[in-house]
């Protein structure tokens, strides 16, 4: 038994070779379900009834089911999801006004366990199958009514720890005969995984690249971020000028400001003297409070503001992430899946 999202835009050319049917049927399929939306084989009406039975038959269509929606008072979305095999996990939708954005994730928990991050405390169940991550899209967008602009890889889990899944979801995506999201739309966000950057250097489709740093010295990046003791900073930065030199994208790297661990003024210094020459930009993120940790506070706006007077004096291009879901447990670092 086939699984439709688990079929490429080839895989359903080479099925209808072997049924028989001509070759543009795949596209007509792949049209319903990833541009219309329509998961019900017997609703695609430009299929003969024979084929849709066929369909039924030997394909089934599995989505996640959604268990729970909860909706910000800033307009972002929180959906948990239930899969096949029971396990729970959870995307947001992110409202710019103009533009939304899909937060996606990767992975049934995590197992890099960042101090600071509500997923990896839950422990690490598995990788999401490729159909599974563009499940959560394909739901995410019908349940709204209307086609999502752009999607980030930075909700559960990491991406790069499921490289193929997540490549083989993003080519479908990308196919103007499945999804046709343009690659500038798609970021893939990752907590350091220098081989997964370096692959990601040489992926056919130009994606947009978002890095985790929270930390300029190993020392403290270790101590916040366990990876970092396989993927140090030197080997990040590494990838990091391999991707730039490879892709020509700009880089943006996520920090995320925790009372008096990671925001005294030295950091951005430091900072400057890491990334020299990558000329990257910097999201800075107000630490978002999880239970998991509660003697971790989110900085102070003076000592914020001291940060980000030195990242301007350093004429480092940065921003201020905008808070938002932070009132559902939406916000960076929050997601759990478990309830």
């Amino acid at each position: 038994m086939y699984d439709a999202l688990e079929l490429s835009l080839s895989d359903w050319q080479i099925l209808f070779s072997q049924w028989n049917e001509q070759k543009f049927r795949a596209s007509q399929i792949c049209q319903w379900i990833y541009a219309k939306k329509i998961f019900n084989y017997f609703d695609m009406t430009n299929i003969s009834k024979t084929l849709r039975d066929k369909l039924s038959e030997n394909i089934l269509m599995t989505l996640p089911i959604l268990i729970k929606q909860q909706n910000s008072k800033d307009g972002t979305k929180k959906y948990l999801w239930q899969l096949n095999d029971g396990n729970k996990i959870e995307s947001v939708l992110l409202n710019h006004g103009g533009h939304k954005t899909a937060c996606i994730s990767s992975q049934a928990g995590c197992p890099l366990g960042c101090i600071f991050c509500e997923t990896g405390a839950n422990g690490f169940k598995r990788n999401l199958t490729r159909g599974e991550i563009l499940g959560q899209f394909l739901m995410m967008e019908k349940l709204n009514g209307a086609d999502i602009n752009n999607i980030v890889f930075m909700g559960m889990g990491e991406p790069l720890l499921n490289e193929d899944n997540i490549f083989s979801a993003i080519r479908s995506l990308n196919d103007k005969n499945m999804r046709n999201l343009g690659a500038r739309h798609i970021t893939i966000s990752t907590s350091g995984i220098a081989p997964g950057i370096e692959d990601l250097a040489d992926f056919e489709i130009p994606l947009r690249l978002s890095v985790s740093l929270h930390a300029t010295n190993d020392n403290l990046r270790s101590k916040l971020m366990p990876v970092n003791n396989q993927y140090s900073l030197q080997k990040l930065i590494s990838a990091l000028r391999r991707y730039k030199d490879r892709t020509g994208e700009r880089i943006t790297i996520e920090y995320a400001l925790i009372d008096r661990i990671n925001d005294d003024v030295e950091y951005a210094y430091e900072m400057a003297a890491l990334l020299d020459g990558l000329e990257p930009y910097i999201n800075l993120i107000p630490f978002n409070p999880i239970p998991s940790r509660p003697e971790l506070k989110r900085s102070g706006d003076s000592r914020i503001k001291e940060f980000c007077r030195a990242l301007s004096e350093l004429k480092i291009e940065f921003e201020l992430r905008k808070e938002r879901g932070t009132d559902i447990m939406a916000a960076c670092g929050q997601l759990a899946g478990s309830k």
